[in-house]
This record gives C-alpha cells, structure tokens and sequence, in this order.
C-alpha cells in the first residue's frame, strides 16, 4: 500500500474522499436462490430453530457461546424475546428455501455508521444447516448489504481464538486474521482470548465475485454436492 504523508512530511492514512458516514442497516429481509434471511421473530421461528438445535446432541453448537443450551422451547423464545429483539445486536434467522424452515441465526453487531464497521456475530447453525450451501448464502447475502446496498467499509468477524471451525469458517469466507486480543472477555466462568477478522471494501469485489461463482447452480451436482470448493 503507497505510504501518504501530510504537509509536515508525517507518514498518514489514506485519504477516502467524501465520506460520508452509512446508513444504520434496515432490518430487512434477504433472498437469495437457497436461503431467505430474515428478521427473527419469536413467534415464527423459535419452535424450528429449537428443534433444529436439539439436533446437536452433545451441545458442540453452544461451547464458545456465552449462552445456551436450552432445555425447552419456552426457554429458548425467552432468550430470544430478552435478548434479540433490539437493533443492535440485530437478528436474523436463516430459512432453507428447499424446506421452509428456521435452522439458524446470525446477526449484525457494533454497528457503527459513523466510520463504516460492522461485525457479524452469534452465528448459531443447527445441524441441518451446517455445511450446507444455504449457510454459506446466508452469509453472503449479509455481506452483499452491507458493502453494496449501505457502503461499509469494513465487516468483522470475531471469536474465541480456541473455536478452530470458527477460525476456519471465517477464512473459507473471505476474512482476512488480523490478530488475537488476549483476555479479551471472561465468560461461562472462563477465560477468552479473542481472534479478529475482516473483509474491507477493497477486498470486496473479489470476495464476491468469488461467491458469486460458488454460488452458480453450474457448481452443484445432481445430488447438491458442490464441484469446486469456495
């Protein structure tokens, strides 16, 4: 990257020119050709994603959470109703379009208009979505708002530096390490170092012309299994 320097001759960052700060995301739905994200909403989509998560016999989904897992489906519509229904974090459930049904959910979080950031967070797929092409959409289709339709400039990707498919996934996706912030948070009694994340505006456009060949239907075969890997 080209080094800028001021009228002193003192090394600065690039200049971005006419900025202006980004809209606040619109908690609206999203289609894509295997999944729809859409607001979570307690009374449409908590019974699914319960039965979905109850899938995961040995609780693996909820290990680097600070929450779950919960034992009936009122619990889990209490969470949602305390804690999910605000604009920051801002939910949203993942639908596979093949069956209609809530496996999932993610969000936006620290969300910051003013200098373009924003974090994608409480990533929580169920068994009948993990792995699948309607995840990885659902992921796209979250990233595709926030650089083409608000002008972001950064998105972020954060977890326990110790969740390897966490790690993994966020590099699959195009995120770029940037680093581990050590002792970062304490939760479920214990310690977190904190691994960081992120796709700029920059590497946008490849990112996404990358999804968008991973994506064709020409990439699947018969059975859904996909030819070239992402």
């Amino acid at each position: 990257m080209p080094e800028y320097r001021n009228e002193l001759g003192l090394p600065t960052g690039f200049p971005v020119e006419d900025w202006m700060p980004c809209a606040h995301p619109p908690h609206e739905s999203m289609t894509g050709d295997y999944c729809y994200v859409v607001p979570l909403d307690p009374e449409l989509h908590a019974a699914d994603i319960h039965q979905a998560n109850i899938l995961d016999k040995e609780n693996r989904m909820w290990v680097y959470l600070a929450y779950g897992p919960f034992e009936s489906e009122k619990d889990y519509r209490n969470w949602i109703d305390e804690t999910c229904l605000e604009d920051d974090p801002q939910f949203y459930a993942i639908v596979d379009k093949n069956t209609g049904i809530a496996a999932g959910v993610a969000s936006y979080l620290r969300i910051d208009p003013k200098n373009g950031a924003i974090e994608v967070g409480h990533i929580n797929f169920a068994p009948p979505l993990q792995h699948s092409t309607a995840a990885t959409e659902a992921m796209y289709l979250m990233m595709k708002r926030i650089f083409d339709e608000l002008g972001y400039r950064r998105y972020e990707w954060k977890c326990d530096a110790l969740n390897a498919r966490s790690c993994r996934a966020a590099e699959r996706l195009g995120f770029t390490y940037e680093g581990t912030f050590r002792q970062a948070m304490v939760y479920n009694g214990r310690n977190r170092d904190t691994a960081w994340y992120a796709i700029t505006d920059r590497e946008w456009p490849s990112i996404r012309a990358t999804f968008q060949k991973w994506l064709d239907p020409d990439n699947f075969d018969e059975t859904g299994k996909q030819r070239n890997k992402l």
